[in-house]
């Protein structure tokens, strides 16, 4: 907090301050007994009639009365990041966007519009990545219309919590009645150490989807417009673990996409009956070797932002977050894609 040279707290921003990043301080009035004040940090979306609007890093929004304020200063852009690769959000979101390919797209300005016969919302999403080239009224008015030529629901793919994430035009979806849906956190880490992990010998790598490979997915009953979502990317890998016993169902599959420095981690599924074995670990380790064979130096992967097993697995092979991203629905748009919501 910002402390003057007579020792008090200073409210040091201001409203035009918005889409900056900021430190607030402010008094709670309903607290638990001795709480008096609460630390706020993140993107100022928004002050408009006495209210602050805060976009945190996890996407969450925070208002707080003008007049409840205590101290505030503008902080750095974005946290340093103690580990694992620099990279910028939109280095990132590209690498992602060219690992999962719709069947699809159209430019809007600087915008991609994605689509996959609804296939996951990641296919089937805008990926506004600067200026549409229109006001965003406009904008949005666009992308409904193109979605709902194809009979799908208009979503909008967002990111906060790096520098150059988007809580300014989260903030003005809101404002127009989107939804968010589904909050997940892409995470990076160094590749050389995941390599080292686990016991490889056992998995098996294909260029394509098998069968075996398939029956494991969790999304049951793959069209062929999934299939060429799966198999898209710069240089994709799939990983199986063979069955222990003839008949049965493989017992774990991975699948990686290699895009120069950077290895995309996903659908690193296993049986059930057979987790906590390391299997997931050896999928991982020997897509990681082979993407240290085609030059990449780096991982990244998508978790959910719930799925509590996953993230202490990713965080003890070197894994970090290093953005959050969301997928807004436009008002009166219709259900959602098929398939697990965070791909």
């Amino acid at each position: 907090m910002e402390i003057s040279a007579a020792g008090r707290l200073e409210v040091r921003i201001t409203a035009a301050d918005v889409g900056k990043r900021v430190s607030v301080r402010s008094m709670i009035h309903h607290g638990a007994p001795g709480e008096k004040f609460t630390d706020t940090v993140g993107v100022l979306t928004s002050w408009d009639n006495d209210v602050l609007l805060i976009t945190r890093r996890d996407g969450q929004s925070v208002r707080i009365a003008e007049s409840a304020l205590v101290a505030g200063k503008i902080v750095p852009a974005a946290p340093a990041r103690r580990r694992g690769p620099a990279a910028s959000y939109e280095e990132l979101a590209r690498v992602a966007a060219r690992a999962w390919r719709p069947v699809e797209s159209a430019r809007l300005g600087d915008w991609e519009l994605r689509a996959a016969s609804g296939f996951t919302r990641r296919a089937n999403s805008a990926l506004p990545l600067g200026d549409p080239g229109m006001p965003l009224d406009e904008a949005l008015t666009a992308v409904r219309r193109w979605y709902g030529e194809r009979g799908l629901p208009a979503y909008v793919q967002t990111a906060t919590g790096a520098e150059g994430t988007q809580e300014l035009l989260g903030a003005r979806l809101e404002e127009r009645g989107w939804v968010r849906e589904v909050t997940a956190e892409l995470w990076v880490g160094p590749l050389a150490p995941i390599a080292d992990r686990g016991d490889p010998a056992r998995v098996v790598l294909s260029r394509e989807a098998g069968e075996p490979w398939l029956a494991r997915y969790q999304r049951k009953g793959v069209s062929e417009v999934a299939l060429r979502v799966l198999g898209s990317g710069p240089s994709v890998w799939f990983a199986t673990v063979p069955a222990a016993a003839e008949g049965a169902p493989v017992a774990a599959i991975g699948r990686c996409v290699v895009d120069g420095r950077w290895a995309g981690f996903a659908a690193v599924e296993v049986d059930p009956a057979l987790r906590r074995q390391g299997l997931g670990t050896a999928v991982m380790a020997a897509l990681a070797r082979r993407a240290l064979d085609e030059g990449a130096s780096a991982a990244w992967l998508q978790v959910e932002s719930g799925n509590t097993g996953a993230r202490e697995l990713y965080a003890g092979m070197g894994f970090a977050p290093h953005h959050a991203y969301h997928h807004y629905r436009a008002p009166g748009a219709g259900g959602a894609p098929a398939g697990d919501p965070s791909s």
